[in-house]
């Protein structure tokens, strides 16, 4: 077994002026004090994104040397498996808010992060955003609109993905479909008689087809985490992934990191099936006509290797009546989703006030006509 690499993901860096631990700033490559404004280049990277062999990994996957162990606590309410930065003074859940038991922090092995998708947005603009779409939501308690006024609700996390890359080769059975017309003939009524007609109905001319497809498969992104509750909806999770920067420890200060809990080969199963899909659209591209019928895919793929990738988002965590809500911001994009409580007394209260306006307009209007 190789020797275990230095904990690149536990590494810290202080200020030089004042000591104070130095803070990624969102949308630069730098870090920062918050406490004398101190600014300090995070190494640009000559290396590109290592892209890690598929195999060895779900052979042998803890005594690899691109795995290293990383402190973890694990919420007791929500299950969500976490890494909270020292410079967090209260240690609570980023999805449900529920505390996190200092004393139950643990060391576990994961693999290193290939790449990370830095923060393009800070905290304050991301609870803005959130604050901004609290303010247009009708029915909503005022409870929400005023947990929305506290910052502290919203946190920034680096959520945990595999991404997996293949060649992939096909041979396919199948149909063609082309679309021809003719003309059919009709009845129908037309001012109190029955006349004939016709019109055009489509058909559909099929022919047998087969063929062989290849390509290449890049980046297939498989999420990495799951929780009984919290998911992260989709029109949040879309990042450009073009916007990869190889992994650098100094980009997670400040940030909340969450530990993948679906394991390197559960994303590997997700993958093939994402795989297969893409053959099947392959295949009836490779069909061509106005339709296809795809009758089997016998699929091979070839040279596989995934990375481990954290990509932005924040998090803001609120109760209502016993029911926990969750708000996500894309920390790329700035793209809002989530679900809201409704205000049961605004709602009565609307209603009761349509219905007063209509028997207040009945009564003036059976009053005029008296």
């Amino acid at each position: 077994m190789q020797d275990k690499p230095i904990q690149k993901s536990e590494l810290k860096k202080s200020c030089i002026n004042c000591g104070a631990e130095l803070l990624y700033a969102p949308g630069t490559t730098q870090l920062e004090c918050g406490y004398c404004g101190h600014k300090e280049e995070i190494p640009a990277s000559e290396n590109t994104f290592e892209e890690l062999e598929l195999k060895p990994y779900l052979e042998a996957l803890g005594s690899l040397s691109h795995s290293e162990a990383i402190s973890m606590l694990t919420c007791k309410n929500c299950g969500a498996n976490q890494h909270v930065e020292e410079n967090y003074k209260s240690l609570h859940c980023v999805y449900c808010s529920s505390p996190l038991i200092v004393e139950d922090m643990r060391k576990e092995e994961w693999i290193l992060p290939g790449a990370v998708l830095p923060f393009q947005i800070d905290q304050k603009k991301a609870h803005i955003i959130f604050q901004q779409w609290v303010k247009k939501l009708w029915w909503a308690p005022n409870k929400l609109k005023k947990a929305s006024l506290d910052p502290k609700n919203t946190k920034g996390l680096y959520v945990p993905y595999w991404t997996f890359d293949a060649q992939l080769f096909a041979s396919y059975s199948g149909q063609r479909g082309d679309y021809y017309y003719v003309t059919v003939p009709y009845t129908t009524t037309v001012n109190g008689k029955t006349v004939q007609r016709t019109r055009q109905e489509r058909r559909t001319r099929w022919t047998p087809a087969s063929g062989n497809i290849s390509g290449f498969i890049d980046d297939t992104l498989i999420k990495a985490s799951k929780q009984r509750s919290g998911v992260i909806p989709t029109k949040v999770a879309h990042w450009n992934l073009k916007a990869l920067a190889p992994f650098d420890s100094g980009y997670l200060a400040g940030f909340v990191t969450e530990k993948y809990t679906i394991p390197l080969k559960e994303g590997h199963l997700e993958s093939n099936k994402e795989a297969e899909r893409i053959a099947d659209r392959w295949a009836r591209r490779d069909i061509g006509g106005d339709t296809q019928r795809v009758h089997s895919i016998n699929m091979k793929l070839s040279d596989e290797t995934f990375k481990h990738i954290l990509l932005p988002v924040f998090v803001s965590a609120y109760v209502f009546k016993g029911k926990r809500y969750n708000f996500f911001v894309n920390g790329q994009t700035g793209v809002l989703s989530g679900k809201r409580p409704y205000s049961f007394w605004k709602i009565f209260f609307f209603v009761v006030s349509i219905i007063a306006i209509i028997a207040t307009l009945v009564y003036f209007l059976n009053d005029q006509q008296a």
